[in-house]
């Protein structure tokens, strides 16, 4: 169905408050989960990027790589393990992750916004990320090693500001070293959490392959639209956020205990979902309050 001309413009007058309210602020995006398995979704996300950048908006973006490294570890005859949303990264495993975040998913997504005519630069996450290595784990009454997979105890934001001084989106992937060189995989949405915590974004949003915050995953109907930081850990304790929303949810309480304004969280597979989420009075997914 085409869309009028009027149709077109009305949308942008729509749109222009959010502009002028948001023009010259700091977004963080994490981009992750089977969104970015599909080309398509890939690059209108990519362009809804270039839109921000283009109408001044500053994005930072940090993004995962979970679906391609569980794929390249099982070329390697490695078994991918969860616990409580966090990947088991032994020796072999971490230098996997590396490449791939680094050497694969990271310059495709800078070259790609390039293509579409923004500016990016992919920041290597462990130039940026201190870690330190995360304490094992409780699953099922005992305590596992994670391996090398850390926690974030600082973030080196200079490489980050100076991109956005430029008007360069930055593009970071979830990595961190530690003082000793040691790299460790981190959860790419507690690395967003921890960037947008740092340089005290206006906003956070995760871009991922669910709706939103859902009471109910198997029911699209049970979608929470708007929720508050206290909310959230009442409905962790109830056990109604779990698996992998887990580390979502606490890196979304942590930006936003640091100073994040609002956190949202929207599908990817949804088109131009980051342009709806930002610039129209509905709105999609699901936003979090301080």
């Amino acid at each position: 169905m085409s869309v009028s001309a009027t149709a077109r413009a009305e949308a942008l007058i729509e749109a222009l408050p959010y502009i002028q309210k948001f023009r010259g602020q700091l977004f963080v995006i994490k981009y992750g989960g089977s969104a970015m398995e599909d080309e398509q979704a890939v690059d209108r996300l990519l362009r809804d990027i270039v839109f921000l950048e283009a109408v001044g908006i500053n994005p930072v973006v940090i993004h995962g790589g979970g679906k391609a490294i569980t794929s390249r570890m099982r070329e390697a005859g490695q078994k991918a393990r969860f616990v409580k949303g966090l990947r088991c990264t032994d020796a072999e495993a971490i230098g996997i992750v590396e490449d791939v975040l680094d050497n694969a998913i990271n310059p495709d997504i800078a070259n790609r916004i390039t293509r579409f005519g923004g500016s990016a630069v992919g920041i290597h996450g462990k130039t940026v990320l201190v870690g330190q290595k995360l304490p094992p784990q409780e699953e099922g009454g005992e305590m596992v090693d994670l391996g090398f997979v850390g926690e974030v105890v600082d973030v080196r934001t200079a490489a980050i500001e100076e991109a956005v001084s430029r008007e360069i989106v930055p593009v970071i992937s979830p990595l961190a070293r530690d003082a000793a060189g040691v790299v460790y995989n981190i959860n790419a949405d507690i690395a967003a959490g921890s960037i947008a915590g740092r340089l005290k974004a206006a906003k956070m949003i995760y871009v991922s392959d669910v709706p939103g915050l859902m009471r109910d995953p198997s029911d699209k109907g049970s979608l929470i639209p708007s929720v508050t930081r206290a909310q959230i850990e009442k409905l962790v304790a109830d056990e109604i956020i779990t698996g992998g929303m887990i580390p979502k949810v606490e890196s979304a309480t942590h930006a936003l205990r640091a100073g994040v304004q609002k956190v949202h969280f929207i599908d990817g597979r949804t088109p131009h979902a980051l342009l709806v989420e930002v610039f129209s009075n509905a709105g999609i997914g699901t936003e979090i309050l301080p």
